[in-house]
């Protein structure tokens, strides 16, 4: 393990992504379900819900100042997760194929083991990891917004 990592707490993002997305492994296989697929089968507020609780492993990330192309693929990732929550029924399915959490800490895992601690995080990195940890949840509260509309929609 490297210096780096031993400074470095990923102990809630691990779990984060646990909880997310292998909670349980669906029996006879090696499927693995969170609590992801099951809030995504929320309308609406379920996709909002999963992706600030996604943005932990994101908070991680920043804190350990992994480079901006990495949070934009982790940022990709929630964007993702929180479109595919669109599509009724096939979405959550998909959800669970696509498990952005085990990606993005699979992502935050690497960089930390890689790269040695830089100094302090300037101006221009600080503004863009919060524009990266506000899109997916933008993207979230859109997915909501949309899902709600929709089976309004569907009711009236």
């Amino acid at each position: 393990m490297s210096e780096r990592a031993r400074e470095v707490d990923v102990r809630l993002s691990r779990q984060v992504a646990r909880v997310m997305d292998d909670a349980v492994t669906v029996p006879g296989t090696r499927v693995g379900l969170g609590l992801d697929a099951l809030i995504g089968l929320v309308p609406g507020i379920g996709d909002a819900l999963g992706s600030a609780l996604s943005g932990v492993i994101v908070r991680d990330a920043i804190r350990a100042r992994v480079p901006m192309t990495v949070l934009a693929r982790m940022g990709l990732n929630l964007v993702l997760d929180a479109l595919l929550g669109l599509v009724p029924g096939i979405g959550d399915l998909l959800d669970v194929a696509h498990r952005a959490n085990r990606k993005n800490l699979r992502l935050l895992l690497r960089e930390v083991e890689r790269e040695p601690l830089r100094e302090p995080p300037s101006t221009a990195y600080v503004a863009g990891a919060v524009a990266l940890m506000l899109v997916p949840l933008l993207a979230g509260v859109a997915a909501a917004v949309l899902g709600i509309w929709l089976v309004w929609r569907l009711v009236t």
